[in-house]
């Protein structure tokens, strides 16, 4: 990629500025159209005829689908839809940090349930949760909820559904960011009652991710989902849910669609694959005499930093495009090679995803009482290899860290 150096250099100040926070991209419509109306000169296709306001039906490469945005639903009408309603918020961890603080802040009436004097109850306090107002133990917060979200992760869910489930009585809405325990109850053993709405909703990010697009004005992409509606407003309900917690924009799918493509992803190209794929190309570099710098720099930083976030705003034919014509040759010619070998590993990683493997490796693994140390023991494995500690090197010489 050398030819394409200078190009690359030009471009950094754009992909930051595109990366970063600051630049409000309210909904997911308005950001695809800033983007795209930003792309130079470069002619594209409309990609679907939109309403002004409302829900919006988006041809996504020729698969029409319905996007809910929080544009239908202004605070007011959020505040007086759940005005009845007390949701119960049991779990503090990532995801209960950032959806329960967006809920707080939307002037809904939300409450905290975790252990008392736990490490998520003194996380809670600290972020402002009362103890006998808004921050309860968990039997206490069930009894005054009337939507209950369960945000505690698989293992304990699991571990706790026998305690929680005679507590989920009629009149309740089941609520759940993963569709991990209702999907795979044969082995989680989490059967939902029968006389509840059981909705979900799952941001497609972390709940720090959830709570800082949030205070940006921004939102995060969210899907949501209906497993068993009672009511006949589960739906809505799941919606108005989406976006009391901080989605800018939502698509619907199912419990099922939502765990095997959540897991798979994250097996995959979103944490996995992609560290593998970091790690085998770094080493090949190593192996044939390039320096930690080097092999580092060519692996994660200019993918990081220059080409993944205009990659993410413009796409792949643009990234081509933007590239040097060597580049561009090597790229489209060693794409199939790639996708020829992987392919065969991510059908082999989506049949153990659905045929429960993953969800059985995970509570076993999840649910030993040494877990968190021997996790710990695996980070600080990955802390210690050269190409993160090159990294950490490398990072320190950026501009921003060198003030």
């Amino acid at each position: 990629m050398s030819s394409a150096r200078n190009l690359q250099k030009a471009l950094r100040p754009l992909a930051r500025q595109l990366a970063s926070p600051a630049v409000q991209r309210r909904t997911f419509v308005a950001a695809a159209g800033a983007v795209r109306a930003a792309a130079v000169s470069r002619a594209a296709a409309p990609v679907a005829k939109q309403q002004t306001r409302g829900v919006k039906t988006i041809d996504f490469a020729g698969h029409k689908e319905d996007v809910y945005e929080r544009a239908d639903w202004p605070i007011e009408k959020l505040q007086d839809y759940f005005k009845n309603d007390t949701l119960a918020l049991i779990g503090y961890g990532s995801q209960g940090h950032g959806q329960g603080l967006n809920l707080r802040d939307n002037g809904i009436n939300v409450i905290i349930g975790v252990r008392k004097d736990g490490k998520s109850w003194k996380d809670a306090i600290q972020d402002g949760w009362v103890p006998g107002k808004n921050l309860f133990e968990v039997d206490e917060a069930i009894s005054k909820g009337s939507i209950i979200m369960n945000l505690l992760s698989d293992a304990a869910q699991s571990e706790t559904w026998p305690h929680i489930k005679p507590q989920i009585t009629k009149g309740k809405t089941l609520y759940f960011s993963h569709g991990f325990s209702p999907v795979f109850k044969d082995l989680t053993k989490v059967e939902v009652p029968t006389d509840v709405d059981v909705i979900l909703c799952a941001p497609k990010g972390s709940g720090r991710t959830v709570r800082s697009l949030f205070k940006e004005g921004r939102g995060i992409n969210s899907s949501f989902a209906v497993y068993q509606d009672v009511t006949g407003k589960a739906k809505e309900k799941a919606i108005a849910m989406g976006v009391a917690i901080g989605s800018g924009y939502l698509y619907e799918t199912t419990f099922e669609k939502e765990v095997y493509s959540d897991l798979y992803g994250e097996r995959g190209c979103l944490m996995g694959g992609i560290h593998g794929m970091f790690l085998a190309q770094y080493e090949v570099l190593r192996e044939r005499g390039h320096s930690p710098s080097e092999a580092f720099n060519e692996t994660v930083e200019e993918a990081t930093q220059s080409l993944y976030p205009l990659i993410g705003a413009y796409g792949m034919d643009w990234m081509f495009d933007a590239c040097s014509t060597t580049a561009r040759r090597g790229a489209i010619d060693w794409t199939p090679k790639f996708k020829d070998a992987l392919k065969p590993v991510f059908n082999n990683l989506y049949d153990s995803v659905k045929d429960g493997s993953e969800t059985k490796r995970s509570l076993e693994y999840n649910s030993q009482p040494d877990y968190r140390e021997k996790y710990e023991k695996e980070l600080e494995e990955i802390r210690n290899l050269e190409i993160w500690r090159a990294g950490k090197a490398v990072r320190a010489l950026r501009p921003e860290n060198t003030k």
